[in-house]
């Protein structure tokens, strides 16, 4: 029975060893990139231009309108949800299709002294393993 037992723990003993050495010589996977952006005008009275920039699948441009933040009447709530409606539905899209969201930056174009028109800018980086 000890014999056994010795055997048995000397069996784990090299599996762990082993399992080790695999797992700190395993090569990190590599990735593919893709990313599509969000500008949303920040232009008073609802006249600005808010567009989804995002590649096609073909190198070429697939533009989409989205709402403006603001309306005549000011920030419209509405059109914030409809525009997360529409990243969720793109990124839902691109998950189907293998793609994880790495990483989300964000930027804002502040209205210049005398001006109340800027952006706000989201810009979406996937990746998927090659």
């Amino acid at each position: 029975m000890k014999k056994l037992t010795n055997i048995i723990l000397a069996t784990g003993a090299a599996v762990l060893v082993i399992s080790t050495i695999f797992a700190f010589n395993t090569p990190a996977p590599s990735y593919e990139y893709q990313t599509f952006t969000t500008i949303e005008s920040i232009v008073p009275g609802g006249l600005g231009r808010s567009r989804m920039l995002s590649d096609n699948g073909s190198g070429s441009l697939d533009e989409k309108k989205i709402k403006n933040l603001y309306s005549v009447v000011g920030i419209k709530m509405d059109n914030i949800f409809e525009n997360d409606q529409n990243v969720n539905e793109k990124l839902n899209e691109l998950g189907e299709e293998g793609w994880e969201l790495a990483f989300v930056n964000t930027g804002v174009q502040s209205p210049n002294e005398g001006s109340s028109n800027g952006i706000y800018c989201s810009r979406y980086i996937l990746r998927r393993v090659k």
